[in-house]
């Protein structure tokens, strides 16, 4: 029993700081292109922004409207409830909730902080998603939780359903075609999107690992309630 509570406390502490590593990475990269990169990047960020603006057609903006709800804090939300409750009831265990609980919660975090402290602009282009805060650009929200929930519920469905494994593309198709249709809409330049791309999929990693390991069906650790 104690070796468990030990495990579980490293295990712990292990995503705690590769959630701090993360964070810390992000904002490096955010203070990286508005201040001593911004020079060498915005005209080339600008010139990206402008081709996707260049590509908008009446037919292409209502899907790409709706496909952006996809990555919607509130849709995001309800969607990972969901599969973690399925995921949950049929593993009877916690694990694949707190999965999807821990991969949301850490995501979103390190966006709302990176939003507070790194002020960028968004793109030079009309922007179709009204309301949005002119200078929280960097990261794209939208793009870090679609990868949170639906990359989230590829890992999962490629952990605990291996006969199901050759469907994953589906979940995992969601955050491309979120990630296109901000870049369609203006909202975000394109090192806004990387930089969101490359967090939460390393984060989705680091959890997965830790709660998973080797054994994807049986708690690494004892039982799992």
């Amino acid at each position: 029993m104690e070796t468990t509570a030990r495990a579980r406390l490293r295990d712990a502490a292990t995503v705690l700081l590769a959630w701090a590593i993360l964070l810390a990475a992000v904002l490096a990269v955010g203070w990286l292109l508005t201040h001593p990169l911004a020079s060498s990047v915005e005209p080339w960020d600008d010139d990206a922004s402008r081709w996707f603006a260049d590509q908008r057609d009446g037919d292409l903006t209502g899907p790409a409207r709706a496909v952006t709800l996809l990555g919607e804090t509130p849709v995001g939300t309800a969607v990972a409830a969901l599969a973690a409750g399925a995921a949950s009831l049929w593993q009877r265990s916690l694990r694949p909730a707190l999965f999807l609980a821990l991969v949301l919660a850490g995501t979103g975090a390190v966006y709302g902080v990176a939003t507070v402290l790194v002020s960028r602009q968004r793109p030079p282009v009309r922007i179709l998603d009204p309301g949005l805060v002119p200078d929280d650009s960097y990261p794209s929200g939208h793009v870090a939780t679609a990868i949170a929930v639906y990359g989230g519920t590829a890992v999962l469905v490629w952990w605990l359903a291996p006969r199901a494994r050759p469907w994953i593309w589906v979940p995992a198709l969601v955050p491309v075609l979120v990630a296109l249709s901000r870049l369609y809409e203006g909202a975000h330049h394109v090192t806004d999107v990387l930089a969101s791309v490359c967090y939460a999929v390393a984060w989705v990693g680091v959890v997965s690992t830790v709660l998973y390991g080797r054994s994807p069906t049986a708690p690494r650790h004892g039982r799992t309630s």
